[in-house]
Parts: C-alpha cells; sequence; structure tokens
C-alpha cells in the first residue's frame, strides 16, 4: 500500500460514523445506498470503491457481500431502526447495520 493509499484509507475512516435510519432514508430514496455485509471492512470497502476497483467490487457483488440497498431492505430498517456505520464513497453512502449482542 502506497502513501496516497494510506492517506485516503485514513480520511475515509475518520468520515466514518453512525447513523440511524431517518438519516440513512433520505440517502436510499435518491438511490444512493449501498449495503455492505458484516464480514467486510467498510472503510476497506469504501476505499476500493473510491479508487475504482472494479475487480474487488464484481466479487463482492458476487459473493452477496455488497449491493444497493432495495425496498424490501428500506421497509426492514424503516420498522426495525437499526443503526449504521456509514461512510461516504461518492456517490454512494455505504452503510453496514450495526449488529448487537445480548452476550457478556
Amino acid at each position: 500500500m502506497n502513501d496516497e493509499e494510506r492517506t485516503l484509507r485514513a480520511r475515509l475512516n475518520a468520515e466514518t460514523g453512525k447513523l440511524e435510519w431517518p438519516e440513512v432514508e433520505r440517502h436510499f430514496a435518491r438511490g444512493a445506498v449501498v449495503k455492505v455485509s458484516a464480514s467486510l471492512d467498510l472503510v476497506e470497502v469504501a476505499a476500493r470503491m473510491a479508487g475504482d476497483d472494479v475487480a474487488a467490487i464484481r466479487g463482492w457483488m458476487g459473493a452477496g457481500t455488497l449491493c444497493r440497498a432495495t425496498d424490501d431492505d428500506a421497509r426492514i430498517w424503516g420498522a426495525r431502526r437499526p443503526l449504521f456505520w456509514a461512510v461516504v464513497a461518492a456517490p454512494w453512502l455505504l452503510v453496514q447495520e450495526i449488529e448487537y449482542s445480548d452476550a457478556p
């Protein structure tokens, strides 16, 4: 990884934050929300998207770990009101639902 890539990842990491559904909903309405599986690193995905790494993006999409949010997702999120980790990789808002565990 070169300095430019490290700088990009550091910037994306600093811009990552928690959002609630109403904040995500605005972006969903304009078709700009991308779901990132919990099995992937959100910042890594954003960096690959910002760097236009088509092979990585296609691989994740093919595996079902990266996809555009659907109307069904919006209905579920609207009912459940989850919290998300989110970051912008323009023009997309990448979201990863925060999963909570009841385990100590």
